[in-house]
């Protein structure tokens, strides 16, 4: 029973730990890229230009597939399925071993 506990706790905290490192993701996604775009817009007289959006659309294509990760979104495979694919390999593990009892 101590080792499930253990278990659950060393999931949580990897949980915790991919949520924090989307935030400071995020986080520096926002900080860079307002910095990026202001210059631009400080320095430009043509501010409304693809080029000068490129690093935010490329880099939030990125974020986007990170958040989606860490949260859980999947657009291909839909939520829970990796749990889903899991659970299938360990009810057959637990039938194959079934059999040699």
């Amino acid at each position: 029973m101590e080792n499930l506990e253990k278990d659950k706790y060393k999931r949580a905290k990897k949980r915790v730990e991919e949520m924090k490192g989307f935030y400071i993701h995020l986080s520096i996604y926002l900080v860079i890229n307002t910095f990026i775009l202001l210059n631009i817009y400080l320095h430009s007289d043509h501010f409304w230009q693809w080029p000068h959006f490129i690093t935010l659309f490329a880099w939030g294509i990125g974020l986007t597939m990170h958040g989606a990760k860490v949260f859980g979104f999947s657009l291909i495979f839909g939520k829970n399925w990796e749990e889903r694919q899991i659970q299938k390999y360990i009810d057959k593990d637990k039938k194959d071993a079934d059999k040699y009892v």
